[in-house]
């Protein structure tokens, strides 16, 4: 069908098909090639002659990304209160948050210079003044990484705009190479992280880019990464069989490379994992356990020390204790608070590296207890989370979302106090 429609000259049913197969609407489409849902539509419809999608991708100058990285934007977005604004650009699912019993967190006011968010402060020593190399942009990524793997979101969420300014500027610069693409697909999958755990919106837009500059780069690793990220912001989305697709879809390219690099194996039980994940809350629940039986396998067969994997696949190193973690999650999020409870019984936190894991560790545990209606354990779980990574329950959205809930209704548990007051 695809094959007549093109050789009819109906190029526009063919984005129709595409986009209707991808589960998208025309906003969606619009959010990733920098056009409203109204051009789409006029694509889809065969009226196409004056646009150039590989054009507008590229330009750095959309209204899309010029709205998305000025101060007005992020000022709006990211304020004190998190209020609309009704002067900023008329971004579609900005923030905003209307629940007094649910107030996100309040985000320290930045300073700015200009719209493409170069910052007065939270700037990196490997920031560097005028254009960069695609190693100097390299060197930034690891620095924010570091800053996520210690649960610093508040860092994160100011210097997003200017690493994704220098991303594009380091992109225009450098040769049209496929690791180019790879490392701007990684910038953008840090940007989803971010973006998804403080509860904003626009991780969608950020995750749709990073599966974009993945593709272009034809790398299986960035394009693992990138589904990863796009899955889990579609679960949080209620789609959670789409996530589920997606991943396996990016689990069944990685094995297709032969698995025989270390990096390529841990790639691929880490997304196994992710997979799993979303195979659970999808309610496929004998799919989960045996992807996650699949990834205890390749985990186990992994060296003790894993070479350091390159910041464009941060997130996806793999260790047993890492699998074991993510057991605890599928478990849970079957709603088997005992069998959660029973896989994190031998986890400790010094089996992982970075205080955002060891964090993760107790605020998974902490929802399995929440789930048992056990609030003395599950504030208990919390507070352990906060003296590892503070951001993680603070900033964190949906741990956040859990520890309010807490507080409001057993006041008078031990802990209590000393949570709202953290909070």
């Amino acid at each position: 069908m695809v094959t007549a429609l093109v050789g009819a000259g109906e190029l526009g049913q063919v984005i129709r098909l595409a986009r209707e197969r991808l589960g998208w609407r025309q906003c969606d489409l619009g959010a990733a090639a920098n056009y409203s849902a109204a051009t789409i539509s006029r694509l889809e419809a065969g009226r196409y002659a004056s646009l150039d999608l590989a054009k507008a991708q590229r330009s750095p100058r959309s209204s899309e990304y010029r709205a998305m990285y000025s101060p007005r934007y992020w000022a709006s977005a990211h304020g004190r209160r998190l209020r609309w604004s009704p002067q900023g650009p008329p971004i579609p699912g900005r923030i905003r948050c209307d629940d007094a019993r649910f107030s996100p967190p309040a985000w320290p006011p930045c300073r700015w210079r200009r719209w493409r968010g170069w910052m007065t402060r939270s700037r990196s020593p490997s920031d560097a003044a005028g254009p960069l190399t695609r190693g100097q942009l390299a060197a930034q990524l690891q620095h924010r990484w570091r800053l996520y793997d210690a649960g610093r979101l508040r860092d994160l969420v100011e210097d997003l705009p200017g690493l994704l300014a220098n991303a594009h500027q380091a992109a225009a610069d450098s040769a049209d190479e496929p690791a180019t693409w790879a490392l701007l697909a990684g910038v953008y999958d840090l940007a989803t992280e971010v973006l998804h755990k403080v509860g904003a919106a626009q991780a969608r837009v950020t995750a749709d880019r990073a599966m974009t500059y993945a593709a272009r780069s034809e790398d299986p690793l960035a394009q693992a990464t990138a589904a990863r990220s796009l899955g889990i912001v579609l679960r949080h989305e209620g789609r959670e069989t789409v996530a589920q697709r997606l991943t396996t879809r990016a689990a069944d390219r990685l094995e297709q490379t032969g698995l025989n690099d270390p990096a390529q194996a841990s790639a691929y039980a880490s997304t196994l994992c992710t997979t799993a994940y979303n195979s659970a809350m999808a309610g496929r629940r004998e799919d989960a356990l045996a992807m996650m039986a699949q990834a205890r396998e390749v985990a186990v067969r992994l060296p003790e020390q894993m070479p350091a994997l390159p910041p464009t696949v941060h997130r996806l190193q793999a260790t047993p204790a890492q699998v074991a973690l993510y057991d605890v999650g599928v478990r849970w999020g079957r709603g088997d608070a005992g069998a959660a409870l029973a896989a994190g019984r031998g986890l400790r936190a010094e089996q992982f590296p970075t205080a955002e894991r060891r964090a993760r560790l107790h605020t998974d545990l902490a929802r399995a207890h929440v789930l048992r209606q056990e609030p003395e354990p599950a504030i208990a779980r919390l507070l352990a989370a906060y003296q590892h990574a503070p951001g993680e329950v603070r900033d964190r959205t949906s741990i956040r979302g859990v520890a309010v809930e807490l507080v409001r209704r057993h006041r008078r548990t031990p802990g209590a106090r000393k949570l709202a007051a953290l909070l």
